[in-house]
């Protein structure tokens, strides 16, 4: 088992760059595939990124390549997300998750631990 606890959010203009790390508690961090979501008003929880046990994979959702950054400290239990180039319709609730499954997925229901969430709002 493993406690997840995001932080970094905030509010932030057009353009800016934010920085959310996920914190774990638990003595198998190594061995969960890590996922970040978002979720905003009145839409379903969407898949942004994930990264592999060791780190040495990664998937993006499309509408993020190129902009975010998922990446792991195994030896500090942690995953970041960095976000660049923010666009106002990055504006959601940001969810770190773990998977015990091997693959990277997209799919929210391969992930078996979530964290409470961090909001990030972007103006325009």
């Amino acid at each position: 088992q493993v406690q997840l606890v995001e932080s970094g959010g905030g509010l932030v203009q057009a353009g800016a760059s934010l920085r959310l790390s996920c914190a774990a508690e638990g003595r198998t961090f190594s061995s969960y595939a890590m996922g970040w979501f978002r979720q905003a008003p009145g839409k379903e929880r969407e898949f942004v990124a994930a990264i592999s046990q060791n780190g040495g994979s990664t998937y993006y959702a499309d509408s993020v390549k190129g902009r975010f950054t998922i990446s792991r400290d195994n030896a500090k239990d942690t995953v970041v997300l960095q976000m660049n180039s923010l666009k106002p319709e990055d504006t959601a609730a940001y969810y770190c998750a773990a998977s015990v499954l091997g693959s990277l997925s997209p799919s929210r229901w391969a992930y078996t631990y979530w964290g409470q969430g961090t909001q990030v709002t972007v103006s325009s």
